[in-house]
């Protein structure tokens, strides 16, 4: 009998003894489901090892994420891709495996998917078949169900980290320096917007949660994003708002832009938007040129130039506005914008910063700060190299100025 038979099978004999319809305490359950593993083991000399683990894939069937729920509790795992009931990919140490983990059927997943969404108040049908959800732990979830997924519901969940990772763990980890990390902080104490920008995967999120936690603690701070995932614990004064999908019909959708303007008339210092994609990239540019300084967000793009171009496209779809305006707006909205790459060697480092000076010609004039420099690649294709200064001197210093904080000389600010 194979694992996912078994597990069946007991799961089984635990409901014929079980009355589940009845409100079953957590403990009432396992004490159920440890008396018939021990039984069984009698019979088949099973481990204590072997006991256990049948004894959490029998819980997790009725509790947990059934098949997913080891995975879950895998803290080296990073990502769990479901790409159909069969076939299960993850992501441990930034190398991504196919796992032998199944779901007994289609109908099985698709259980455990509206278990997942329906906790957080989200749909997901036929009718509207994508979907991002989150875990109870903060993971972030995404869903495609068919006839958008050929192959059946699909399921990716990148794990939120137990201990939100700080400014000392990118540094340890060299994602960054410690002097730039410095420099940073002044920066965003000093009420600079900031702007983050990179690829699928090299850290925005977490980068923006490590940029918040520099926030000083008397501020009011209002988060908006489609999923919550900051985890900002410094300051007390937080309001944290969620988007939220039109219900089954139609009706009641709550978009980024709709929080966006809400949470200009609820007082906030700054406003941190976790990561713009369409027209929302007006208002966030129009809050930040509105005297809601010091505020953060994140896009996704390639480069920093590619960043700004698709910036100009999100506004477009809001406002048909002369692009030379739109450069206008983006150029006064946003101070300094950092880009973050995850390299050939599944690092993720930061390997740009640059300062927005303004417009001139009708074009960027946009100042490189620091840019990540390779010096080598080691045998295990591990790539040494670091932030390194371009010999430019901040231009806009009076932030800083204003914040009483000393102008860092960063043109030989090495790590």
């Amino acid at each position: 009998m194979n694992d996912l038979a078994l597990i069946k099978e007991l799961k089984n004999e635990v409901m014929d003894e079980l009355d589940l319809s009845a409100s079953t305490s957590d403990e009432e359950l396992e004490a159920k489901i440890e008396e018939i593993i021990f039984a069984y083991s009698k019979e088949k000399r099973l481990t204590a090892s072997e006991k256990q683990q049948l004894i959490d894939a029998v819980f997790s069937s009725f509790r947990g994420l059934d098949a997913l729920q080891p995975l879950l509790d895998d803290k080296t795992v990073t990502e769990i891709m479901v790409n159909s009931h069969d076939e299960v990919f993850i992501e441990r140490a930034g190398e991504v495996i196919r796992t032998d983990i199944q779901f007994p059927s289609r109908a099985k997943l698709e259980d455990i998917i509206q278990s997942i969404v329906s906790r957080v108040n989200r749909i997901v049908n036929e009718s509207s078949p994508i979907v991002d959800a989150r875990l109870e732990d903060g993971s972030r979830v995404n869903v495609v169900l068919p006839p958008i997924a050929l192959r059946g519901p699909t399921m990716t969940i990148r794990k939120f980290p137990e201990k939100p990772i700080s400014v000392d763990d990118l540094i340890k980890w060299k994602a960054i320096t410690a002097p730039v990390a410095s420099f940073l902080e002044s920066l965003v104490k000093a009420k600079y917007n900031v702007f983050v920008s990179g690829g699928t995967g090299s850290g925005k999120t977490t980068f923006l949660n490590v940029l918040s936690n520099f926030i000083p603690k008397d501020e009011r701070i209002i988060t908006i994003e489609d999923s919550a995932e900051l985890q900002i614990r410094n300051v007390p004064n937080l309001v944290a708002l969620e988007t939220r999908n039109a219900n089954t019909e139609g009706k009641g959708e709550v978009t980024i832009r709709d929080l966006i303007r809400t949470s200009l008339r609820m007082r906030p210092n700054r406003i941190i938007v976790g990561e713009v994609r369409g027209a929302e990239a007006l208002d966030m540019l129009q809050a930040m040129n509105t005297g809601h300084d010091g505020s953060l967000s994140t896009g996704h793009a390639n480069s920093t130039r590619d960043m700004l171009s698709r910036l100009e496209t999100m506004v477009l779809s809001a406002a048909q506005l002369p692009v030379e305006v739109i450069r206008q707006q983006i150029a006064s909205a946003i101070n300094i914008m950092v880009h973050l790459t995850r390299l050939r060697d599944k690092s993720r480092k930061v390997v740009s910063i640059s300062e927005m000076i303004g417009v001139e010609n009708g074009d960027y004039v946009l100042r490189p700060l620091f840019e990540f420099v390779e010096e080598r690649e080691t045998d295990e294709g591990v790539i040494i190299g670091s932030l390194q200064p371009t010999g430019h001197a901040l231009e806009q210093t009076f932030r800083l100025k204003a914040a009483g904080l000393e102008v860092p000389d960063i043109t030989t600010m090495i790590s």
